[in-house]
Protein backbone atom coordinates (compact mmCIF):
# COMPACT_ATOMS: atom_id res chain seq x y z
CA UNK A 1 0.00 0.00 0.00
CA UNK A 2 1.21 3.56 -0.85
CA UNK A 3 1.31 5.76 2.34
CA UNK A 4 2.30 9.19 2.60
CA UNK A 5 2.77 13.14 4.35
CA UNK A 6 1.41 16.11 3.42
CA UNK A 7 3.62 19.23 4.28
CA UNK A 8 2.58 22.70 4.45
CA UNK A 9 2.47 25.89 6.09
CA UNK A 10 -1.01 26.56 7.13
CA UNK A 11 -2.28 30.39 6.86
CA UNK A 12 -3.49 31.52 10.35
CA UNK A 13 -6.85 31.66 10.51
CA UNK A 14 -8.09 30.80 6.27
CA UNK A 15 -9.12 27.75 7.20
CA UNK A 16 -10.85 28.08 3.31
CA UNK A 17 -7.41 28.98 2.24
CA UNK A 18 -5.57 26.36 3.72
CA UNK A 19 -7.96 23.30 2.51
CA UNK A 20 -7.73 24.38 -0.76
CA UNK A 21 -3.82 24.62 -1.15
CA UNK A 22 -4.03 20.96 0.70
CA UNK A 23 -6.76 19.90 -2.44
CA UNK A 24 -4.06 21.81 -4.88
CA UNK A 25 -1.21 19.79 -3.26
CA UNK A 26 -3.07 16.84 -3.57
CA UNK A 27 -4.50 17.04 -6.67
CA UNK A 28 -2.53 14.25 -9.27
CA UNK A 29 -1.54 12.24 -6.29
CA UNK A 30 -3.02 8.65 -5.48
CA UNK A 31 -2.46 6.64 -2.52
CA UNK A 32 -4.08 4.73 0.36
CA UNK A 33 -3.25 6.84 3.27
CA UNK A 34 -2.39 10.63 3.73
CA UNK A 35 -1.35 12.16 6.58
CA UNK A 36 -2.18 15.98 7.04
CA UNK A 37 -0.43 18.32 9.71
CA UNK A 38 -1.81 19.12 13.33
CA UNK A 39 -4.45 21.66 13.38
CA UNK A 40 -4.20 21.87 9.42
CA UNK A 41 -7.69 24.28 8.78
CA UNK A 42 -6.31 26.90 11.33
CA UNK A 43 -2.71 27.46 12.07
CA UNK A 44 -1.35 26.85 15.48
CA UNK A 45 -0.20 29.86 17.65
CA UNK A 46 -3.45 31.10 18.69
CA UNK A 47 -3.39 34.57 19.71
CA UNK A 48 -5.91 34.08 21.52
CA UNK A 49 -8.74 31.73 22.62
CA UNK A 50 -11.41 33.48 20.96
CA UNK A 51 -9.82 33.26 17.83
CA UNK A 52 -9.14 29.27 18.46
CA UNK A 53 -13.07 29.41 19.33
CA UNK A 54 -13.46 30.97 16.10
CA UNK A 55 -11.77 28.77 13.86
CA UNK A 56 -13.08 25.53 15.47
CA UNK A 57 -15.45 22.76 14.50
CA UNK A 58 -17.69 20.25 15.37
CA UNK A 59 -16.56 16.43 14.81
CA UNK A 60 -18.44 15.25 12.82
CA UNK A 61 -20.41 17.57 10.74
CA UNK A 62 -18.07 20.99 10.65
CA UNK A 63 -16.73 22.07 6.96
CA UNK A 64 -13.33 20.04 7.45
CA UNK A 65 -14.52 17.10 7.96
CA UNK A 66 -17.27 17.42 5.83
CA UNK A 67 -14.28 18.49 3.30
CA UNK A 68 -12.15 15.12 4.15
CA UNK A 69 -14.99 12.86 3.60
CA UNK A 70 -15.69 14.10 0.35
CA UNK A 71 -11.96 14.06 -1.07
CA UNK A 72 -11.53 10.63 0.35
CA UNK A 73 -14.68 9.11 -1.42
CA UNK A 74 -13.76 10.77 -4.59
CA UNK A 75 -9.92 10.17 -4.46
CA UNK A 76 -10.37 6.13 -2.23
CA UNK A 77 -7.61 7.89 -0.11
CA UNK A 78 -8.07 7.27 3.76
CA UNK A 79 -7.18 11.21 5.49
CA UNK A 80 -5.84 11.71 8.92
CA UNK A 81 -5.74 15.24 10.07
CA UNK A 82 -5.83 17.59 12.30
CA UNK A 83 -8.09 20.93 13.55
CA UNK A 84 -9.74 22.66 16.40
CA UNK A 85 -13.16 21.08 17.81
CA UNK A 86 -15.69 23.04 19.57
CA UNK A 87 -17.00 19.91 22.00
CA UNK A 88 -21.01 19.64 22.50
CA UNK A 89 -20.20 21.57 26.32
CA UNK A 90 -18.23 24.00 23.91
CA UNK A 91 -15.21 22.99 25.21
CA UNK A 92 -12.08 23.30 22.33
CA UNK A 93 -9.65 20.65 21.77
CA UNK A 94 -6.83 19.79 20.07
CA UNK A 95 -8.34 17.15 17.71
CA UNK A 96 -7.36 14.97 14.77
CA UNK A 97 -9.53 12.85 12.63
CA UNK A 98 -9.19 9.44 10.80
CA UNK A 99 -11.29 9.68 7.64
CA UNK A 100 -11.73 6.78 5.23
CA UNK A 101 -13.46 6.47 1.52
CA UNK A 102 -16.36 4.37 3.44
CA UNK A 103 -17.55 7.62 5.39
CA UNK A 104 -16.84 7.03 9.12
CA UNK A 105 -15.06 9.51 10.57
CA UNK A 106 -12.18 8.73 13.95
CA UNK A 107 -11.63 11.39 16.25
CA UNK A 108 -9.09 11.71 19.02
CA UNK A 109 -8.71 14.56 21.06
CA UNK A 110 -4.89 15.10 21.88
CA UNK A 111 -4.26 14.11 25.88
CA UNK A 112 -0.48 15.76 26.18
CA UNK A 113 -0.85 19.31 25.74
CA UNK A 114 2.05 20.98 24.59
CA UNK A 115 3.11 24.71 26.46
CA UNK A 116 0.30 27.42 25.31
CA UNK A 117 -1.89 24.93 24.29
CA UNK A 118 -3.21 24.73 27.79
CA UNK A 119 -4.12 28.31 27.53
CA UNK A 120 -6.98 27.03 24.78
CA UNK A 121 -8.16 23.40 24.97
CA UNK A 122 -8.75 20.79 27.57
CA UNK A 123 -7.09 17.34 27.39
CA UNK A 124 -8.78 14.52 25.67
CA UNK A 125 -9.49 12.42 28.29
CA UNK A 126 -9.98 8.88 25.75
CA UNK A 127 -7.21 6.37 24.68
CA UNK A 128 -5.93 7.25 21.23
CA UNK A 129 -7.96 4.80 18.49
CA UNK A 130 -6.94 2.54 16.60
CA UNK A 131 -9.07 1.58 13.39
CA UNK A 132 -9.10 -1.37 11.16
CA UNK A 133 -9.45 -0.49 7.52
CA UNK A 134 -8.68 -1.38 4.02
CA UNK A 135 -6.18 -0.54 1.07
CA UNK A 136 -7.63 -0.17 -2.54
CA UNK A 137 -5.73 -3.24 -3.11
CA UNK A 138 -8.00 -5.11 -0.07
CA UNK A 139 -5.31 -5.34 2.15
CA UNK A 140 -6.30 -4.96 5.22
CA UNK A 141 -4.32 -3.01 8.29
CA UNK A 142 -4.94 -1.19 11.79
CA UNK A 143 -4.09 2.43 12.14
CA UNK A 144 -3.24 4.14 15.68
CA UNK A 145 -3.09 8.09 15.42
CA UNK A 146 -1.43 10.39 18.03
CA UNK A 147 -1.11 13.94 18.00
CA UNK A 148 2.14 15.74 17.69
CA UNK A 149 3.59 16.18 21.65
CA UNK A 150 2.06 12.62 22.37
CA UNK A 151 5.42 11.81 20.85
CA UNK A 152 7.22 12.72 24.02
CA UNK A 153 5.44 10.07 26.19
CA UNK A 154 6.31 6.33 25.29
CA UNK A 155 3.44 5.10 26.23
CA UNK A 156 1.34 6.35 23.74
CA UNK A 157 3.07 4.66 20.54
CA UNK A 158 3.65 1.52 22.79
CA UNK A 159 -0.20 1.21 24.01
CA UNK A 160 -1.16 1.73 20.37
CA UNK A 161 0.99 -1.19 19.52
CA UNK A 162 -0.04 -3.47 22.24
CA UNK A 163 -4.01 -2.77 20.67
CA UNK A 164 -2.39 -4.33 17.34
CA UNK A 165 -1.28 -0.62 15.03
CA UNK A 166 0.38 -1.44 11.99
CA UNK A 167 0.96 2.04 11.59
CA UNK A 168 0.57 5.28 13.82
CA UNK A 169 -0.35 8.57 12.18
CA UNK A 170 1.11 11.29 14.03
CA UNK A 171 0.28 14.66 12.66
CA UNK A 172 2.33 17.00 14.11
CA UNK A 173 2.80 20.60 14.39
CA UNK A 174 6.58 20.53 15.66
CA UNK A 175 9.22 23.14 16.66
CA UNK A 176 11.51 21.05 18.91
CA UNK A 177 14.33 19.23 16.59
CA UNK A 178 14.63 15.92 18.70
CA UNK A 179 11.62 14.63 17.13
CA UNK A 180 12.32 13.63 13.64
CA UNK A 181 15.22 11.33 16.42
CA UNK A 182 12.52 10.53 18.86
CA UNK A 183 10.42 8.85 15.67
CA UNK A 184 12.45 6.26 14.44
CA UNK A 185 13.29 5.06 18.08
CA UNK A 186 9.25 4.83 18.25
CA UNK A 187 9.54 3.05 15.19
CA UNK A 188 11.60 0.35 15.74
CA UNK A 189 10.54 -0.36 20.07
CA UNK A 190 7.32 -0.79 19.01
CA UNK A 191 7.76 -2.83 15.19
CA UNK A 192 5.32 -0.31 13.74
CA UNK A 193 5.55 1.99 10.46
CA UNK A 194 5.29 6.14 11.96
CA UNK A 195 3.94 8.55 9.73
CA UNK A 196 4.99 12.05 11.25
CA UNK A 197 3.54 15.11 8.96
CA UNK A 198 4.49 18.30 10.01
CA UNK A 199 4.45 22.03 9.17
CA UNK A 200 6.73 24.70 8.19
CA UNK A 201 7.07 28.64 8.35
CA UNK A 202 6.55 30.62 11.57
CA UNK A 203 3.64 31.89 13.50
CA UNK A 204 3.49 34.44 16.43
CA UNK A 205 0.99 34.87 19.05
CA UNK A 206 1.96 38.69 19.10
CA UNK A 207 4.43 38.46 21.89
CA UNK A 208 6.76 35.30 21.29
CA UNK A 209 7.06 33.38 17.64
CA UNK A 210 7.57 29.34 16.63
CA UNK A 211 9.50 28.62 13.66
CA UNK A 212 8.14 25.20 12.87
CA UNK A 213 10.44 22.60 11.51
CA UNK A 214 9.07 20.62 8.44
CA UNK A 215 10.83 17.40 8.24
CA UNK A 216 7.96 15.23 7.48
CA UNK A 217 8.55 11.61 7.48
CA UNK A 218 8.18 8.06 7.26
CA UNK A 219 9.61 5.39 9.51
CA UNK A 220 9.71 1.61 9.24
CA UNK A 221 9.39 -0.92 11.54
CA UNK A 222 13.06 -1.44 12.15
CA UNK A 223 14.08 2.06 12.78
CA UNK A 224 14.77 3.24 8.99
CA UNK A 225 14.02 6.27 7.43
CA UNK A 226 12.05 5.76 4.31
CA UNK A 227 11.72 9.29 3.34
CA UNK A 228 11.90 13.05 4.98
CA UNK A 229 10.42 15.85 3.71
CA UNK A 230 12.56 19.29 3.72
CA UNK A 231 12.93 22.07 6.38
CA UNK A 232 10.93 24.31 4.67
CA UNK A 233 8.78 23.82 1.66
CA UNK A 234 5.46 22.08 0.37
CA UNK A 235 6.20 18.68 0.06
CA UNK A 236 3.85 15.20 -0.29
CA UNK A 237 6.00 12.49 0.10
CA UNK A 238 4.86 8.48 -0.36
CA UNK A 239 6.27 5.54 0.10
CA UNK A 240 5.00 1.99 -0.52
CA UNK A 241 5.39 -0.49 2.47
CA UNK A 242 3.71 -3.47 3.47
CA UNK A 243 1.83 -3.42 7.01
CA UNK A 244 2.30 -6.91 7.39
CA UNK A 245 5.90 -6.47 8.02
CA UNK A 246 4.87 -4.59 11.54
CA UNK A 247 3.21 -7.66 12.89
CA UNK A 248 5.88 -9.84 13.44
CA UNK A 249 7.71 -8.58 16.86
CA UNK A 250 10.27 -11.28 16.81
CA UNK A 251 14.35 -9.39 17.31
CA UNK A 252 16.21 -12.62 17.67
CA UNK A 253 15.53 -15.99 17.28
CA UNK A 254 15.13 -16.69 21.09
CA UNK A 255 13.17 -12.79 21.73
CA UNK A 256 10.09 -11.74 20.79
CA UNK A 257 8.71 -7.67 21.58
CA UNK A 258 5.89 -8.64 22.97
CA UNK A 259 6.62 -12.10 23.93
CA UNK A 260 9.38 -11.07 25.97
CA UNK A 261 7.40 -7.97 27.95
CA UNK A 262 7.41 -8.55 31.94
CA UNK A 263 5.18 -5.67 33.12
CA UNK A 264 4.97 -6.73 36.92
CA UNK A 265 8.39 -5.53 37.01
CA UNK A 266 7.83 -2.03 35.57
CA UNK A 267 6.41 -0.55 38.61
CA UNK A 268 7.76 3.05 39.25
Amino acid sequence: MLIGTVQFAPRYGQPEANRAHVAALIADVSADLLVLPELFTSGYFFQSTADAQAWAEPVPGGASCTWLSEQARTTGTTFVAGLPERGPEGTLFNSAVIVPPEGSITCYRKIHLYNEEKLHFGPGTQPPPVVELTARDGTPYRLGLMICFDWFYPEVARSLALRGADIIAHPSNLVRKNCPRAMPIRALENRVFAVTANRYGSESNGETSLTFIGQSQVCAPDGELLCRAPHVGDSVDLVEISPADARSKRVTVHNDLWEDRAPATYTP
